[in-house]
């Protein structure tokens, strides 16, 4: 969770349809990604009106869902289909900080201002001790990264600072790996900088659809899933111990 997830979507997104919809009228201009890309867990766990798990039938073909569960949690009928796996990690304070930011928001929104937001110091303990929503961090991490060397063909491994500090490779190779690469004559006429520019968070979080009190959940609105897009804003929150403790836990 908040490692480039909502990204990620619209890039696929984007990059999956890019035939049916011209950049001009891309639904990502009026529709959240996670409405495009929709999430397994939310699907089954009754966060959406439609669809739900049993209206996956309905859908289209070219079906793209995103689920946060480790490797190691993912069903055997999931890792033995023909389906293509796409991985995002990033840098684990970074995400920290915007786990933090994202929970106290959601849920002030689900249980009312008065909620008492814990201290970052006690946040960070908790994740510290492996209690995240998803497993501890780093075995997660790993989880997929191993499977991604064993699985080349199934498991794609996508690094947040990478897509950040060269977003044209990291596409060209998002869209290999999905088998639907980029043409030369698509290079040539800049649809990948088109998808780029259309995906970016900045113009993301300035899109209507993206801004107001809209809810692409029952409890979040579209506009808690865009913070920052920066790399290196946990230097503004962490403590030198924190730092160090995170860092030996990495180690290790």
């Amino acid at each position: 969770m908040k490692v480039g997830t909502t990204w990620l979507k619209s890039l696929l997104f984007a990059t999956v349809n890019r035939n049916q919809h011209p950049i001009d009228q891309n639904p990502l201009l009026n529709t959240n990604p996670h409405e495009l890309v929709h999430s397994l867990e939310a699907l089954y766990s009754g966060a959406f009106d439609y669809p739900c798990y049993h209206h996956l039938n309905e859908l289209t073909l070219r079906r793209l869902f995103n689920i946060h569960l480790s490797y190691t949690s993912l069903p055997e009928s999931i890792k033995t289909s023909k389906c293509r796996i796409l991985y995002i990690c990033r840098n684990p304070f970074d995400t920290l900080v915007s786990l933090y930011y994202f929970c106290i928001k959601s849920m002030k929104k689900q249980f009312g201002e008065n909620f008492k937001s814990p201290s970052k110091e006690d946040f960070f303990e908790e994740v510290y001790e492996g209690k995240h929503p998803c497993g501890p961090f780093f075995d997660h991490v790993i989880g997929f990264w191993k499977a991604s060397l064993e699985h080349p063909d199934k498991v794609l491994f996508l690094k947040y600072e990478d897509i950040k500090d060269d977003p044209v490779s990291e596409l060209k190779k998002l869209a290999n790996f999905i088998g639907k690469p980029f043409s030369q004559r698509e290079e040539s006429d800049g649809v990948i900088h088109e998808i780029i520019d259309l995906c970016s968070i900045k113009n993301m979080k300035e899109l209507e659809v993206n801004k107001g009190t809209e809810m692409v959940m029952k409890s979040l609105e579209n506009k808690i899933f865009f913070r920052k897009e920066e790399v290196g804003d946990w230097i503004n929150h962490f403590t030198p111990n924190m730092v160090e403790r995170m860092n030996k836990l990495h180690a290790r």
